[in-house]
């Protein structure tokens, strides 16, 4: 059996879990979270990096700092997970769908500017498989019509759009560190702050609405209820696993990035002979490895390629349902415009087996199975 994914595994993990353990603070914001958080604002060049239970609550207080109420509108991408739509939704905002570009599976940012309206607060763009939206032309609008910027870089840490990084190109940025991402602490997130102003603010949404980040700082001298906040803190336990990965981070990333490329490589007959399609990556762009998908004719082949690889045992999967065609999507977004290809290219996609553990040999035999499949 080939999985679909696997959690890295890295030599310190139970050592760093271990040392968490025994120093008697396991809670949130202790050792191993402030060594995680320390680690993505040096490596990130970012304002403020708070790690989160999970890139969920990353976007929920997002969606908090971006001051969002009852009857603002947010336009984003229906090819995404409903985590994205989720948040601003609990606040009371109504979505707005746009199409995406086939090519890399993300918002189209010249459909943008017309889906504006005078309630509409925030810009949402989604970094689908690590790979960057048109951020400068998402930035240009969003500043002409005065709005935020959150983006969706669940699937992007490690990855960069003209020398930045993912997460950093916008108001706030949100990660994802679930075991299914390039970096895993299990279930968790991180909120990537990129202006001083709302750094505060964020401490006291993540602090149950208290100033206690600032007592701990001795800034005051006893802490207490000032603002509307939740618990969003991480383990200490569970940020000693992520840090035991963040040693090792640009190992993870080479190693998942040489994974990718033989997948190309192995797979480009195939695309060559347009059997199937491969991932594009714009020259802008520097993915991530998070993912590699390839697209095949339609629904029905889909579905049956799908099923042939289950049966050879290699744990292949479709992805996202878009989120407009959902009841919960029906009920609080609207698509705006023609869904020209969100439909369309997500009845294609197929996602292949990646991860850091996966080897060179059980590439070659995904690849043999999907060559056998179009052989048959």
């Amino acid at each position: 059996m080939i999985w679909f994914n696997k959690s890295p595994y890295p030599r310190k993990a139970l050592e760093h879990i271990q040392a968490a353990f025994q120093s008697g603070k396991i809670s949130g914001d202790n050792e191993f979270t402030k060594k995680c958080s320390a680690w993505l604002e040096e490596r990130f060049n970012v304002e403020k990096a708070l790690l989160t239970t999970s890139c969920t609550h990353a976007l929920e207080m997002a969606a908090f700092l971006c001051g969002i109420k009852e009857g603002d509108e947010v336009i984003m991408p229906s090819f995404t997970f409903t985590s994205t739509a989720n948040a601003f939704v609990l606040r009371g905002a109504k979505i707005v769908f746009i199409d995406i570009r086939p090519d890399t599976m993300n918002m189209d940012a010249n459909l943008i500017e017309d889906a504006i309206t005078e309630k509409t607060r925030v810009v949402v763009p989604v970094h689908y498989a690590g790979v960057s939206c048109d951020m400068d032309r998402i930035n240009d609008i969003a500043k002409a019509y005065n709005l935020f910027v959150v983006e969706d870089a669940a699937q992007g840490m490690m990855a960069g759009y003209k020398g930045k990084a993912l997460g950093t190109l916008g108001d706030f940025g949100c990660y994802s560190f679930h075991e299914t991402k390039n970096y895993s602490m299990g279930e968790g997130g991180a909120l990537l702050i990129n202006d001083k102003q709302h750094i505060e603010p964020a401490e006291i949404i993540r602090e149950k609405g208290t100033n206690r980040s600032s007592f701990f700082r001795g800034e005051v001298d006893k802490y207490s209820w000032v603002g509307k906040g939740s618990s969003y803190l991480p383990s200490d336990l569970n940020a000693a696993y992520l840090w035991s990965q963040f040693e090792i981070a640009d190992e993870i990333n080479n190693k998942r990035l040489a994974i990718w490329n033989l997948y190309y490589e192995m797979l480009s007959p195939l695309a060559d002979k347009r059997l199937l399609s491969l991932p594009n990556i714009p020259e802008e762009c520097r993915h991530n490895a998070h993912m590699f998908y390839i697209k095949v004719k339609n629904g029905a082949e889909q579905a049956d390629l799908l099923a042939f690889l289950k049966s050879h045992g290699i744990g292949a999967v479709f992805h996202y349902v878009p989120l407009h065609s959902s009841e919960a999507g029906r009920r609080y977004g609207v698509f705006f415009g023609e869904d020209k290809y969100t439909t369309r290219e997500s009845l294609r996609l197929i996602r292949l087996p990646l991860y850091y553990g996966l080897s060179e040999s059980e590439v070659v035999e995904v690849v043999n199975s999907i060559n056998n499949f179009y052989k048959g």
